[in-house]
């Protein structure tokens, strides 16, 4: 069973964590289930970009994004070459290690 690791944020998990997650399932789905509130404004339908976060280390192991993912992602706040929407990124057969931004694009969070 594959392990994400998310990388300490000051708000969503200050300390970090490291949860296993089941194949084929999103990260966001991983996140929330464990307690990890990311955002996700469109409810995982792939419409707005809350949920960005950046695939610091299993990037290669996910399926490649899809081109409306790929537009989504042109809107996201801090955008890196390992960025992706955690609501459309499955969880590989590899352990993933995932840094949520500080930041979205969201002008009022629903926390």
């Amino acid at each position: 069973m594959p392990q994400i690791v998310f990388l300490p944020h000051e708000e969503l998990c200050p300390d970090g964590a490291v949860v296993e997650a089941n194949v084929g399932e999103t990260v966001l789905d991983v996140a929330l289930r464990n307690g990890i509130h990311i955002e996700h404004a469109c409810e995982k339908s792939c419409a707005c970009t809350t949920c960005h976060v950046i695939i610091r280390e299993g990037f290669d192991e996910l399926e490649e994004s899809d081109e409306l993912e790929d537009d989504m992602l042109d809107k996201a706040w801090g955008l890196e070459p390992e960025s992706r929407l955690s609501c459309q990124s499955r969880v590989p057969e590899a352990d993933l290690v995932v840094d949520i931004p500080k930041y979205t694009i969201n002008m009022v969070s629903e926390g």
